[in-house]
């Protein structure tokens, strides 16, 4: 397994020390106290249920453990969070994985470098207005018949001449949305329209307001549209596109030379989480992040979490491989979003997340 080869410190950093070296009584997500431990921000770039495993770690107290007070933000897309990795306001970002390239090839001097890779399909949903024949979900209780299985009698040539609300383009949600359209036979630009002008995490209220006929959904905002009686899940982005490396941890070339020790606690911690996952039912995660969606009753964590744990949404470790990388760039590259290729070893290390898969489970 190839390795980043992690640069020297420069005289620039001095903004990213203080942000890692101030320890602080903190919160997490849910305003549980954490204790002990060196501060680390980390920024989301979405709060989500795609990424459970991050927030077992946080209850099960792993991040405690491994002596780090974890302060963690919600941001309002990969754009904004890897503005504050870059600018010293995160130390740590967790993103879809394609911003650390442009900004890669946008000459940023101190770079994104991904340590742990922890989805590796789609977290998003396809959202009708309409209800579709055989559909396996209850629009109002949001009760699955059969959670992971196919949508019902939904087909991708039903978007044909339809809105779709999208993602903005280049980023993961539209890139792989464009590559399933294609798959299917389906032209993005000339069979339908994609509505790409909303801000990250808006589309759900502009759907429920009545713009477009389908929409593209993370969760809990799909099945919360269900629920409202706005919208009906008709498909998984993640089971239609396949293998895809999504998201990953990533923090600056210079932090992670500077604080290797965090680094591998975080991704140890994180490890663990990803270890519990896969170690319990979808019920016993909802219990464990329940605090984490106080707005969410049990019985909707638990189909939202099944959603995606039938799916093989999580990783079974947080290595970054070479081939993931290489399919990240094949699918910007058809979606014409990178006009270079980038060097693995620039952008991606694999020893923390090597070291965290030979520790013990959670």
């Amino acid at each position: 397994m190839k390795k980043k080869r992690i640069l020297k410190m420069t005289g620039l950093l001095l903004a990213t020390i203080l942000i890692a070296g101030a320890s602080s009584g903190c919160q997490n997500a849910a305003g549980k106290a954490v204790s002990g431990g060196v501060s680390v921000t980390v920024h989301e770039a979405a709060h989500s249920l795609f990424f459970a495993p991050l927030y077992v770690a946080i209850e099960e107290g792993y991040f405690a453990e491994e002596g780090i007070d974890l302060i963690l933000t919600a941001g309002n897309g990969a754009a904004q969070t890897m503005d504050a990795v870059l600018s010293g306001a995160a130390n740590i970002g967790f993103l879809s994985s394609e911003a650390s390239l442009y900004t890669y090839i946008d000459g940023t001097e101190d770079a994104a470098v991904n340590f742990a890779q922890l989805t590796q399909r789609a977290g998003d949903f396809l959202v009708s207005r309409r209800p579709i024949a055989g559909a396996v979900s209850d629009p109002v209780k949001g009760k699955a018949a059969d959670a992971g299985s196919s949508f019902g009698s939904f087909t991708w040539d039903m978007l044909a001449g339809r809105q779709v609300l999208g993602g903005r383009a280049g980023e993961m949600p539209q890139v792989v949305l464009e590559f399933i359209l294609k798959k299917n036979g389906l032209d993005p630009l000339a069979d339908l329209t994609i509505t790409q002008d909303h801000e990250f995490g808006s589309t759900a209220a502009a759907f429920a307001s009545g713009q477009g006929d389908f929409t593209i959904e993370l969760e809990p905002q799909a099945t919360l549209l269900e629920q409202q009686g706005a919208g009906y899940v008709v498909a998984s982005l993640g089971e239609e596109s396949g293998y895809v490396p999504y998201t990953a941890f990533c923090a600056r070339n210079s932090y992670i030379t500077m604080h290797p020790d965090i680094i591998q606690g975080f991704t140890t911690a994180v490890q663990r989480g990803l270890d519990y996952v896969h170690a319990h039912s979808p019920e016993e995660i909802a219990e464990t992040v329940g605090s984490q969606f106080p707005e969410l009753e049990q019985e909707t964590l638990t189909l939202i979490i099944s959603r995606y744990y039938e799916q093989g949404t999580w990783k079974e470790d947080l290595i970054f491989s070479q081939a993931s990388f290489t399919l990240l760039q094949n699918l910007l590259e058809e979606a014409g979003t990178l006009p270079q290729r980038v060097p693995y070893e620039e952008l991606v290390t694999t020893e923390f997340a090597e070291a965290a898969t030979a520790g013990p489970l959670a």
